[in-house]
């Protein structure tokens, strides 16, 4: 996704219009360090061996610059939405829903871990753009970068120095057009085209300039060491966008990138379902839940 656990929202648009772009959340609960990356605090630092990493590499990025806690657990709703704020610019619209729907994944009530969202098919999915697919991977491993898997982003939009709707939308075409061949256990619904869609528009406008709006175009340099090395680009000359990214800044961006996807239902899962929690099913029809 770019962001696999932002991109729930866009599922709900109605929900969202609860929650005011320019609410300021408290940092009670924040374990993460609250100063600017002036102050030395929002440096990157790769993960240790015991930190908890997932397959968002948004996410992940903003845990190795200690926008999240640098260790990826113990991570609540006000920690997310602070941090997604502080280091993207990305506003709670886009935000809210997801992060307490990232609760679902989680072992516990109040707080989660990036690995926990790993579950496949809460708000992992299959066709990622720098994942393998669950059933795929000879380990199961959604999790770790895959380069294979990312090449299709990284090829993508020959000729030019950055990514835009139009090259995003044929990258997840091509994307699905692979993984309908490779897995005989995708799940490809209007669910997860959704959430993919919202990854990558956020993969866009985060690493992009969106005062272009529609025609927001993002260097590839830029997108390309946010997934291959978590990590923000500042010393390649990236800095956060002054424009705070709403969903009224993502929907027309959004749009263009389902057009030139050419989505079409497929795979083995046609019910748009959320799999609620470790033990929940993955299609509660099928698992004669219902």
């Amino acid at each position: 996704m770019m962001l696999k656990l932002l991109a729930l929202v866009s599922l709900l648009p109605a929900w969202t219009m609860m929650v005011s772009a320019h609410t300021v959340y408290a940092r009670q609960y924040d374990t993460a360090p609250t100063t600017d990356a002036g102050g030395g605090d929002h440096g990157f630092q790769a993960p240790g061996p015991n930190d908890a990493r997932g397959p968002c590499p948004g996410l992940n990025t903003l845990a190795n610059h200690g926008y999240l806690p640098r260790d990826g657990k113990n991570i609540t709703i006000p920690i997310v939405l602070q941090a997604v704020l502080d280091g993207f610019n990305v506003g709670p619209d886009v935000v809210t829903l997801a992060a307490k729907g990232a609760l679902m994944a989680a072992e516990t009530p109040d707080f989660f871990n990036l690995t926990e969202i790993a579950l496949h098919e809460t708000f992992e999915h299959d066709i990622s753009l720098s994942r393998e697919d669950f059933h795929v991977d000879p380990n199961n491993d959604n999790i770790h970068f895959n380069e294979t898997v990312f090449t299709t982003l990284a090829n993508s939009n020959p000729g030019v120095d950055y990514y835009n709707a139009t090259s995003a939308g044929q990258v997840q075409k091509e994307r699905q057009d692979i993984q309908n061949a490779v897995n005989t256990q995708l799940i490809n619904n209007v669910k997860d085209f959704k959430i993919r869609t919202r990854e990558s528009g956020l993969y866009l406008t985060v690493m992009g300039n969106v005062t272009a709006g529609v025609a927001t175009k993002a260097p590839k340099n830029f997108v390309q060491i946010l997934f291959r090395e978590e990590r923000l680009p500042i010393a390649e000359g990236w800095k956060k966008n002054d424009i705070l990214i709403t969903v009224d800044v993502l929907n027309p961006i959004e749009v263009e990138i389902e057009r030139f996807s050419e989505w079409q239902p497929s795979g083995v899962q046609p019910n748009p379902w959320i799999r609620l929690g470790p033990d929940g099913a993955i299609d509660p029809l099928t698992a004669n839940g219902i």
